[in-house]
């Protein structure tokens, strides 16, 4: 049973590393995994939450780094150092054809801690300012989706990886929203509030 897993997992790697590759996605995918890409995103999180919020501004933002934070640790100091797979460039059944558009790095591969990172963030966003953003708001989840497939298209991480990365991120990031809702819900900025 797990072996029939595992070579799944390495089938849909092949499937999307190397078979559904085109050279804009060469172009792009790099550039949506990389973390500095998504800096603009974060700015405007902290405007958003400055602007309308301004009561909870500081909660909020604490909440949210406090998503990422649990996300990263969990994913790279406990998960991964119990795992110990290794990537797809230096898995011995697909490091000879792995197509790597970024450098290969030594980290163990399970979980993916950029899924795990981004879905959290996501469900926590989601969570929290759903009630006034409405479903608009769901482009959240199709950018930690985006992140996720970069991580399977660049090489860096077999679906698995990233599926796994993804739940660990859901169940932190549902846990943090339920927790910030519960103690510090999310009022508008009103007139009184208003410098």
């Amino acid at each position: 049973m797990f072996k029939k897993i595992i070579e799944s997992d390495q089938y849909v790697f092949e499937l999307i590393n190397q078979q559904w590759n085109n050279p804009l996605m060469d172009v792009l995918m790099p550039f949506f995994r990389n973390q500095f890409t998504w800096v603009p995103v974060y700015f405007f999180l902290l405007l958003l939450a400055y602007f309308n919020f301004r009561k909870s501004m500081i909660p909020w933002i604490g909440f949210f780094l406090l998503t990422f934070a649990l996300t990263d640790l969990i994913s790279t100091q406990i998960i991964k150092e119990m795992v110990q797979r290794p990537r797809p460039c230096w898995n011995e059944l697909t490091s000879d054809h792995v197509r790597m558009l970024i450098p290969c790095s030594p980290a163990y591969s399970f979980v993916s801690s950029h899924a795990a990172n981004h879905a959290g963030m996501a469900i926590f966003i989601f969570g929290t300012l759903y009630h006034f953003f409405g479903k608009k708001l769901g482009i959240v989840f199709l950018w930690a989706m985006l992140v996720c497939l970069a991580q399977v298209y660049v090489g860096a991480h077999f679906p698995g990886d990233v599926l796994g990365g993804a739940l660990l991120g859901w169940l932190t990031g549902y846990c943090t929203m339920k927790l910030f809702n519960k103690y510090y819900p999310l009022q508008n900025v009103t007139k009184e509030d208003q410098p």
